[in-house]
C-alpha cells in the first residue's frame, strides 16, 4: 500500500472512530455486543465447491460471479452472495428437487475473496496495515501476528476494534500490549466481520 494511501486510510478510520457513538472496554463487552454473529457469507469472487451427494455430474467447483450469482448443472442464476454455505446448500436443495428426488448438497469454501463486510482491517502501527479475510473464530492475536505483530512506534494499549451493532459504530478499548507482552488473556477478545483495529501511534 502505498504511504499517501495508507495515511488517507488512517485519516479516514481515525475519523470514524473519532465519531463513535459508545465506548466498551474489551474486558467488559456487553453479550450483545461479543455474541453477534461470525458466520461467513459468501461475496462476488468467493470460490465454492458443491457436492450433491450420490450425484457426482451435478457436484461442481464455480466462482461467484460479479453480480453474486452462480450457475451449476440444472441451477442457473442463483443468488449466492450474502448467504452463508448453508443457505446456498439449501437453496440448491429447491432447485435440484425438481429434477431430483430428496438430494442432499454440501457447499465448502475454497477461496475466499469477500467484501469488506466480510474482512478485519488493520490500520496503523502495525509492521504490515492491511486487510484480512475473516474466518471464524479469528481472535484479536490472531490479527496482530497475522499483520507481523505492532511497530516500534506502536500504543498497544490504546488500540480500538471499530465495530458495527445495530447500524451505529462503537469503539471496544484493547491493550495489546497487555496481551502480547503480560498474557492477559482477557484482551484477546473475538473479532467478527467488518471490524477495523486502529492501533495509534506512541506520543513522546
Amino acid at each position: 500500500m502505498k504511504c499517501s494511501t495508507l495515511i488517507l486510510a488512517i485519516s479516514s478510520f481515525a475519523f470514524v472512530a473519532g465519531c463513535a457513538g459508545t465506548d466498551y472496554d474489551a474486558r467488559d463487552l456487553p453479550e450483545e455486543l461479543a455474541a453477534q454473529s461470525d458466520e461467513y457469507r459468501i461475496g462476488p469472487g468467493d470460490s465454492v465447491q458443491i457436492f450433491v451427494w450420490d450425484h457426482e455430474d451435478l457436484s461442481t467447483t464455480v466462482q461467484v460471479r460479479p453480480d453474486g450469482r452462480i450457475s451449476t448443472p440444472l441451477v442457473e442464476d442463483l443468488q449466492a452472495s450474502g448467504k452463508t454455505p448453508t443457505d446456498l446448500a439449501r437453496d440448491i436443495e429447491v432447485v435440484l428437487s425438481e429434477y431430483v428426488r430428496s438430494p442432499v448438497v454440501t457447499v465448502i469454501m475454497q477461496g475466499f475473496q469477500g467484501t469488506s463486510q466480510q474482512q478485519v482491517r488493520v490500520v496503523g502501527q502495525a509492521a504490515e496495515p492491511q486487510a484480512l479475510q475473516y474466518r471464524q473464530g479469528m481472535t484479536v492475536l490472531d490479527v496482530v501476528i497475522a499483520v507481523g505483530g505492532l511497530s516500534e512506534f506502536a500504543a498497544g494499549n490504546r488500540a480500538k476494534i471499530i465495530r458495527e451493532l445495530d447500524g451505529e459504530s462503537v469503539e471496544i478499548r484493547v491493550r495489546l500490549d497487555d496481551l502480547l507482552n503480560k498474557g492477559r488473556i482477557q484482551e484477546n477478545i473475538r473479532m467478527l466481520p467488518g471490524d477495523v483495529l486502529i492501533i495509534p501511534e506512541s506520543v513522546f
